[in-house]
C-alpha cells in the first residue's frame, strides 16, 4: 500500500501539469471502486479550472472551483500523466482530460481506492476524525505525549493510529521507533514524555527523508508508470527479521503487533 512519502511524490509529481488547467472531461470506465465514483463526475468536473492539488494524510485533494476530487490510491492504485489519446489498459479506470492535451489517469488493479466528489473536504467523514499531519507543527511532543496518557495498547499501533497522527505507516513506524531506540511492544502511557521527544523527531525525519528520496522520481509522473514505489533507503529494521542488527550485531527480533509484523532489536530498543 502507497505510504504517506509515496502519496505526497505522487502530489508533488502531478501538481505542476494540473495547476490552472482547465478539466476537458472525465471518462470512468469501471466506477466500482472501493466506494462508487459519482455517476455525474463529468458534470461536476468539467470544465472546471484546477485551483490546488493538496495532501491530507494518505489523500489526494484535487480543488476546482465548484469543488473537490478526494483521490484514495487504495492497496495498488497509481496516478499518472500521459498523452490524450493514450490507449487505456485494462485497469485504467478514470481519465481526468486536460486542455493542455494530457489526461491523468487512475490505474487501480484491486479496485481498493476512492474517487469522491466533495464541497468541503476537510469535513468529509474520511477525513474529519484525522490527526495532525507528522511533518507539521501540530504533530510535537505535548500532543503526542498527552494523547498517550492512560494507554494501554503496543506504542507501535499507538502511532500508527489515525486519529493519533497521519500517515505513519508499518515501514516508517518500524525504522522511527528503532531510531528512538524503543521496544515497539511498550504500552505507549508508559514511556517518558523525554523518550517521546525523541520519537517525534525521529518520525518527522525518517518520513522527511523518504519524501527527499522520492524527489528524483517526479519525472516519472509524466509518460512514466506514475508509481515510485517504496524509495531506495537503508531500513534497518523493516523486513530484517533473523538477520544481524546493523547496530550492535543482535539477531532482530519479530513479533505481530495490532495485526502487523514489527521487527526490532531486543538491545537497542527498550
Amino acid at each position: 500500500m502507497p505510504e504517506l512519502p509515496e502519496v505526497e511524490t505522487t502530489r508533488r509529481g502531478i501538481e505542476p501539469h494540473l495547476l490552472n488547467q482547465q478539466v476537458e472531461r472525465v471518462v470512468v470506465r469501471n466506477g466500482r471502486l472501493r466506494w462508487p465514483v459519482p455517476e455525474d463526475l463529468d458534470v461536476r468536473l468539467s470544465g472546471q479550472r484546477i485551483r490546488k492539488v493538496e495532501r491530507r494524510a494518505k489523500y489526494l485533494l484535487i480543488g476546482a472551483d465548484a469543488g473537490t476530487l478526494i483521490c484514495h490510491l487504495g492497496m495498488s492504485g497509481s496516478l499518472r500523466l500521459v498523452p490524450a489519446g493514450t490507449t487505456p489498459e485494462k485497469h485504467d479506470h478514470v481519465d481526468i482530460e486536460l486542455a493542455s492535451g494530457l489526461l491523468l489517469r487512475y490505474t487501480d488493479p484491486r479496485r481498493f481506492g476512492a474517487m469522491l466528489w466533495s464541497h468541503a473536504p476537510l469535513s468529509h467523514r474520511l477525513l474529519a476524525s484525522l490527526g495532525p499531519e507528522p511533518l507539521s507543527d501540530d504533530f510535537n511532543v505535548d500532543d503526542l505525549y498527552t494523547k498517550a496518557r492512560g494507554r494501554k495498547t503496543a506504542i507501535k499501533p499507538f502511532i500508527m493510529d489515525n486519529a493519533v497522527v497521519v500517515g505513519v505507516g508499518n515501514i516508517y513506524a518500524s525504522e522511527a521507533l528503532f531510531a528512538a531506540g524503543i521496544d515497539p511492544r511498550r504500552e505507549a502511557g508508559s514511556v517518558s514524555r523525554k523518550r517521546y521527544a525523541v520519537l517525534v523527531t525521529e518520525i518527522k525525519r525518517v518520513l522527511a527523508r523518504a519524501i527527499e528520496q522520492g524527489g528524483t522520481t517526479l519525472k516519472d509522473f509524466v509518460g512514466g508508470d506514475g508509481k515510485p514505489g517504496y524509495f531506495q533507503q537503508q531500513l534497518f529494521v523493516y523486513g530484517r527479521a533473523g538477520q544481524p542488527c546493523l547496530k550492535c550485531g543482535r539477531e532482530l527480533s519479530e513479533v505481530r503487533l495490532g495485526q502487523r509484523s514489527s521487527v526490532f532489536c531486543g538491545k537497542c530498543q527498550s
